[in-house]
């Protein structure tokens, strides 16, 4: 092999590993997104909820859906990620299933997250809870 060769071969490897090497730093870290979810502990067997943490841009979109089979309830809720009030608000169950969903997206701290959602029907004072770590 010739000293022309060699280089053309080395030049040829090394542009190689430079396209893979920036193909590879092109995808994005949220490629394989994780879901995080929990049942909502209720005072009432009838209610039934759930909490579910994602990532989304950079940030952690965070629904809550609380189903209690009836229209027409209005009930308040509160999320909190790290103790910090990050939603709150009232929401009135709606037809068909009598069920009302918040999403919100709050902000990927470093480290795990502990967010807690607490809703609770302005009528009964039934209370439901649920907890995730993100």
């Amino acid at each position: 092999m010739t000293t022309r060769t060699r280089t053309v071969a080395l030049s040829t490897v090394t542009a190689a590993a430079v396209v893979a090497g920036t193909l590879g730093a092109s995808v994005p870290a949220e490629a394989k997104s994780r879901v995080v979810s929990a049942k909502a502990h209720c005072t009432t067997t009838h209610t039934i909820g759930a909490l579910k943490a994602k990532s989304s841009n950079g940030r952690i979109e965070v629904e809550l859906e609380v189903d209690s089979n009836r229209n027409g309830q209005r009930w308040t809720y509160t999320l909190k990620r790290n103790g910090v009030l990050q939603a709150s608000g009232a929401r009135l169950t709606l037809a068909p299933s009598g069920s009302f969903t918040v999403t919100k997206r709050v902000t990927n701290a470093a480290g795990v997250d502990r967010i807690v959602a607490v809703a609770r029907n302005a009528r009964t004072g039934e209370v439901c809870t649920a907890t995730v770590r993100y």
